[in-house]
């Protein structure tokens, strides 16, 4: 165990580049996460997330910026940093025709534990992740979320100061998806700090405390969920309409009410839009007036609900500024 220095942060970078070829897969990463927490990076795939933990991790070496894990330099000090932290990437790193105790045992042997030491650790470890029934099985006989759950294990044989899952629930059905997520708050609970990288906003708004949306290898916002929320407007407005061949007129005429972009949910009668950069009682005044509008239209609404931006939409909001802001760029260029 290393936690007897407690101040500062786990993982502070300033600058952060990784370039291949003429890609900057990560492009100038500021962040700072805090001790015994989920600290979420949020983003599409070829976002950065995955380059930016290998960076972090010790397995790629950075182009360009800083960065450090309980203070140690990342490159001067990999070392001393990768004796403080652990690993579980998208894919199952342990050994297939193992058995999931011989997997354990394996590690723990690896790690430098005697024999009866791995074979208790294997056995406490398995019994936590619901696996003891499974444990004389061939891993490659595992479903997806038995696999995730040893992957997890093997990751803390030795208990890390900072664990990494790099979108440790991909293709995961729901029940399995839980139960990694308890996994990781009974892995927090006991001290350990996990940067959490998800492509899944549910999985970011369940388990973070604090959030980095990353898009084009940078970091185009951060914070806790709330802020986050708050940054792309006061409140959402989710709708039914009772007949689909009116969703078009909903939207023009909520467009304009709101003067907001009107998203198009996959139900055809579904409608959600955000509202307003004011207060949440400014929020539900436009929301009224807006409702009021559609009923003056003859647009029947069977269901309205007025609550905080979802982390999908919020999301969608800053992708899409983003989005603009690059087509500005290049318009400016091209001028």
């Amino acid at each position: 165990m290393h936690r007897t220095d407690t101040s500062g942060p786990a993982i502070e970078t300033a600058g952060l580049v990784k370039v291949f070829g003429e890609t900057r897969a990560v492009d100038g990463v500021d962040l700072t996460v805090p001790r015994g927490t989920v600290y979420g990076v949020l983003g599409p795939n070829g976002a950065g997330k995955t380059t930016t933990v290998k960076m972090l991790a010790t397995l790629l070496r950075p182009d360009g910026g800083e960065a450090h894990v309980f203070g140690r330099d990342v490159v001067r000090e990999a070392d001393k940093v990768r004796s403080r932290v652990s690993l579980t990437g998208q894919y199952a790193s342990v050994d297939e025709d193992l058995t999931g105790t011989e997997n354990l045992i394996l590690l723990g042997r690896l790690l430098g534990h005697r024999h009866q030491a791995a074979a208790a650790r294997a056995a406490q470890l398995l019994e936590a992740f619901g696996l003891t029934e499974a444990a004389g099985k061939q891993v490659k006989n595992y479903s997806g979320g038995m696999r995730r759950r040893i992957d997890i294990a093997a990751s803390i044989l030795n208990t890390p100061d900072l664990l990494f899952l790099d979108e440790p629930t991909t293709g995961l059905d729901p029940r399995s998806r839980n139960q990694v997520w308890d996994i990781v708050r009974a892995v927090v609970a006991q001290g350990t700090t996990v940067l959490l990288t998800t492509q899944y906003l549910d999985e970011a708004d369940q388990l973070a405390s604090r959030i980095a949306v990353i898009d084009k290898g940078k970091v185009i916002a951060e914070g806790t969920k709330g802020e986050l929320k708050a940054s792309v407007g006061a409140g959402s407005v989710h709708l039914r309409l009772r007949e689909a061949d009116q969703r078009q007129q909903a939207v023009d005429l909520l467009a304009r009410a709101l003067d907001a972009q009107v998203q198009l949910e996959p139900d055809p009668v579904a409608l959600t839009a955000r509202v307003g950069n004011g207060s949440g009682e400014q929020a539900a005044e436009q929301a009224s007036r807006a409702l009021g509008e559609l009923a003056r239209a003859g647009i029947t609404v069977d269901n309205f609900a007025l609550g905080q931006p979802s982390l999908d939409e919020v999301f969608l909001a800053l992708t899409d500024r983003t989005a603009a802001a690059s087509a500005d760029s290049k318009e400016g260029v091209a001028a």
